[in-house]
């Protein structure tokens, strides 16, 4: 019995501290090198990223405020959430969004061979493709874990390895008001902002996003009074042309 005890009690230690590590560190900060997390640019614009859905409840509600607030994001989709929800996707397209592809099934990818990263994301190219219509060539990693490796071989496929330079970690529900002023205090020229509209610590469906939603509305008015425009990747990246 004792030795049950201590072994839960590992576990339970070890789930805290990596629970604190992802809420208080931003691990992308360690393989950044050989991605775009950042654009260098005199110009006061700003990118808005969506990781992990499309999803039927939470997706939704996000394209409404974005709707309301005339502004362009872009969505790293999940393939199997492509397949499984269809139409959000294509009305993430037809609202005239941008997409990325962030693998088919949220893998954390830094022990594939590459051979097994260019399946990945050849399908999950094909499953975008076939039911929006769009080519994607912006990739970013479930967990931004990648080694250098297969950043060559991502890189050999014709696809940008997109990261972020601020994380919301809305994941962790925080309050929408302080997820805004953090943001607006760390925010930079050409920053990449962090946001997810599907999933939680553990799994990629369902997750809370009731703060994400509450957010874009206020960062949005926050950001654009200081003189800052949202544009998608594609549109920071020509500012280096």
């Amino acid at each position: 019995m004792i030795i049950i005890l201590k072994l839960f009690f590992l576990v339970f230690i070890s789930f805290f501290v990596l629970g604190a590590f992802c809420v208080f560190f931003d691990q992308a900060i360690l393989t950044r090198k050989g991605t775009i997390y950042r654009v260098k640019t005199k110009n006061k614009k700003v990118v808005l990223t969506f990781d992990d859905g499309p999803s039927p409840v939470w997706t939704t509600k996000i394209l409404d405020e974005l709707k309301k607030a005339g502004i362009k994001a872009t969505f790293f989709v999940i393939g199997h959430h492509v397949k499984k929800y269809p139409e959000i996707a294509r009305r993430i397209v037809k609202e005239g969004h941008e997409i990325g592809n962030h693998g088919y099934a949220h893998s954390v990818m830094f022990y594939y061979k590459p051979a097994e990263i260019e399946e990945e994301i050849q399908y999950t190219e094909q499953v975008i493709h076939e039911i929006t219509g769009v080519r994607t060539k912006y990739f970013r990693p479930p967990k931004a874990w990648l080694r250098k490796s297969i950043k060559d071989k991502i890189k050999s496929m014709g696809y940008e390895i997109i990261l972020w330079s601020l994380n919301s970690k809305d994941w962790v529900c925080f309050n929408h008001k302080d997820i805004v002023k953090y943001i607006s205090k760390s925010v930079r020229n050409g920053d990449i902002l962090l946001f997810h509209d599907s999933g939680n610590v553990f799994s990629i469906e369902g997750g809370i996003r009731t703060q994400t939603v509450k957010t874009i509305t206020l960062l949005v008015k926050t950001l654009e009074d200081r003189g800052f425009k949202f544009v998608t990747i594609e549109e920071l990246l020509n500012e280096t042309k």
